[in-house]
């Protein structure tokens, strides 16, 4: 056993290279290869016929994309995970804020856990019980009544695009639900952030002369922005790919995910279904590419 070990010990590339071999091939095989076979089929054509897909190149699929049906789709997921994104971040940074330089150390145990512990129950439990939470008859519903403002709700659910007939039927109601759901990966990497800005700078820039908002301006923000784009990944993919909340919250109209589970399971064009499934892998990649130029990676 101890020539074993010293045979390791002796080559650590070799032991290295053991010890990756298998998440190696795991990723490459059954993440990677699975991924790759599914994309590789949005060049071919699919029968409408035969309801089979035929193994002839085409880019039918992707210029299928440009269809006004298909490109609002596009642009209504894509526009869902920008204001996601920036609500979360206009939420998550006070609350990260004060988690960093102003809780006790009880208090940011209580935050902790108010913010990891809806990160332990489970997603599709989360998202049932806020169609609970925002059908007529509910907590929401029920608090607006108590404080007189029914008024305000209906003049907000008249608004194009963001109302509807109610909170669990409007565009409002889904953001509401996203928000909460993704919130919690926002608030972690900016607080991570912000405990990395040195005290002293902050106090520097007070004794300077600057006032609280312009010390968050040109101190603060830069420093923690880095945290802000980190948050913003997972806010801004994990919206984008969704296709759970936008089925059971919020009016009808496809989002990308759903119409990838249509086109896959319900009408069998895997062709389409790959081709909508390459508009976020590229969307994602030019935000991580982006994301990297400003340091995102260093504040994860």
């Amino acid at each position: 056993m101890r020539a074993l070990s010293n045979f390791f010990y002796q080559r650590r590339t070799l032991t290295l290279l053991l010890m990756l071999t298998p998440p190696l091939l795991w990723f490459g095989v059954v993440y990677l290869g699975s991924l790759l076979t599914l994309l590789s089929q949005s060049v071919f054509v699919f029968d409408d016929m035969s309801m089979s897909v035929v193994a002839e190149f085409t880019t039918d699929n992707f210029a299928n994309l440009l269809v006004p049906a298909n490109l609002d789709i596009v642009l209504r997921t894509l526009g869902m995970a920008v204001a996601v994104t920036l609500a979360t971040a206009l939420i998550g940074f006070p609350m990260a804020w004060y988690m960093a330089h102003h809780a006790s150390p009880a208090e940011k145990g209580f935050f902790y856990v108010g913010v990891m512990l809806p990160m332990w129950a489970s997603y599709i439990v989360k998202a049932y019980a806020w169609t609970v939470l925002l059908a007529q008859g509910g907590v929401i519903y029920w608090v607006i009544n108590a404080l007189g403002l029914q008024g305000v709700l209906q003049a907000v659910l008249a608004i194009p695009v963001i109302g509807g007939d109610t909170l669990a039927t409007s565009n409002l109601g889904r953001f509401l639900v996203f928000t909460y759901i993704w919130l919690p990966f926002m608030v972690l990497p900016i607080q991570a952030a912000i405990e990395r800005v040195p005290a002293n700078l902050l106090l520097a820039s007070g004794d300077l002369g600057a006032r609280p908002f312009q010390t968050f301006r040109t101190v603060l923000w830069p420093l923690a922005f880095p945290g802000v784009v980190a948050g913003s990944i997972f806010t801004f993919s994990l919206t984008l790919g969704d296709y759970i909340i936008p089925q059971l919250v919020g009016p009808s109209g496809l989002y990308i995910g759903n119409m990838v589970y249509t086109m896959q399971g319900t009408i069998g064009n895997i062709p389409m279904a790959a081709a909508f499934t390459c508009v976020p892998i590229v969307l994602i990649t030019i935000y991580l590419a982006m994301a990297r130029r400003l340091g995102a990676f260093n504040a994860l």
